[in-house]
This record gives C-alpha cells, structure tokens and sequence, in this order.
C-alpha cells in the first residue's frame, strides 16, 4: 500500500512542485491539497491520510494549531512540518503539537522523501541545520517563553487573533468559528487586555512579531 499524503500549504506553485515531486515515488500517494489550515483540518478529518506535510504560516489557521486539532482527532496520522524560515522557535511548538517531523522549504526536494520514510518508520526527522536547535528547546521542557503566543493565549484566542490580523471583521470571525458576534467581540476584548494592546493595527503587528500570520 502506498504512503498517502496530504500537502497543506497556500502557496499554489509550492504545492504542484512537491506534488510533481512525490509522484515520482511509486510508494507515495497524494490524496488531497489544502490551501489553509482550517481547509487542512476539515480534508484531514475526511481523507485520514498517513502523512501531512503541513505549511506552518497559512491564513485562518495556522499549521501549528491545524495540527494540534488534527492530531486530537486522529493520533496515528504524521505531520512533518514545512517553513520557509530557520526559526527554532516555530518549529519547537511544531513538535510540542504533536509533529515528528520539520523541513525547511528550500530543502524540501531534496529531504521531503526521506522525511517521509523516517516518520512513518516511527522515529522523528529533522532537517540537519536546524536539529540542534530544536532538541535543545524541545528537550528543555519548559523552554517557551514567556511572552510567547503559544503560551499566552489559548487556541480559541490565536484563532481569533490570527483571523482579526488578516482584516476580518468581528462578524466575519464570528461566522468563521461558528459563535455568536458578541462571543467573537468579547475574545477580541479579552486579547487586547491580555496583550495591553489599544488597537487591531497593534494585534496584527503581535501576531506577525509571533510567527501566527505572514500578513
């Protein structure tokens, strides 16, 4: 049976390269692409793929919290992480998310196959340049920082967050996650008091600064 593959990330020509890629491994399948990480979640749930290679920075939700929510519904399924930037930082919650595997874009043609066999033998692949980095914070255990906005604001919080900083409209966010505009206002509230922040222009700039948006 071959390897079904699920490839998450927004930017179009990235995906048809890996695509093109993977199809010249006879024990790869791709079975779907995402466009972002709430379409990530939903094709993951449907698809039940072995391997995601999932896209970290995508818009409505970001790879790191598409696979924490993945990886709660379906535990067996592997994520390898895909990033453009050498941020230890980033690809340390990858992993505290649940992912065992991390490749850097500019890599990814040369690595991705062989992160793929390495995850689904059962052990952790990291692409070499960054592997110190990531098992030092990692193995830390306590290594976020404080003001990080994993460890600041719950997942309902970096939802809205990321959606107010890619310029939805409390409305817009309220439709999107499915409550009610005045739940979606009071989660707004809350993030600009727990970030002493006066305006959306100052969200937006925090959840760019954190890594939750590229906006």
């Amino acid at each position: 049976m071959p390897v079904r593959i699920l490839l998450a990330d927004d930017h179009r020509m990235v995906r048809k390269g890996l695509v093109a890629l993977l199809e010249t491994e006879d024990t790869f399948e791709v079975v779907g692409e995402a466009d972002d990480g709430r379409v990530a979640v939903q094709m993951a749930g449907q698809l039940q793929p072995d391997v995601i290679v999932m896209d970290l920075r995508m818009p409505n939700l970001n790879g790191i919290d598409a696979t924490r929510q993945i990886l709660g519904e379906s535990p067996k399924t592997k994520v390898i992480g895909l990033s453009a930037n050498s941020d230890s930082r980033s690809a340390t919650e990858m992993l505290r998310a649940g992912a065992t595997g991390y490749v850097f874009k500019q890599s990814a043609f040369e690595e991705l196959a062989t992160a793929i066999r390495t995850v689904m033998a059962g052990e952790i692949y990291l692409s070499p340049s960054l592997a110190d980095g990531i098992l030092a914070d990692y193995l830390k255990g306590n290594g976020r920082e404080p003001g990080s906005v994993f460890g600041m604001l719950s997942l309902r919080e970096r939802e809205v967050l990321q959606l107010i900083s890619e310029g939805r409209a409390t409305k817009e966010v309220a439709a999107e996650l499915r409550v009610s505009v005045k739940t979606a206002e009071t989660h707004r509230r809350n993030l600009m008091e727990k970030l002493h922040v006066e305006s959306v222009a100052e969200l937006t700039k925090y959840a760019i600064r954190e890594g939750l948006t590229s906006v």
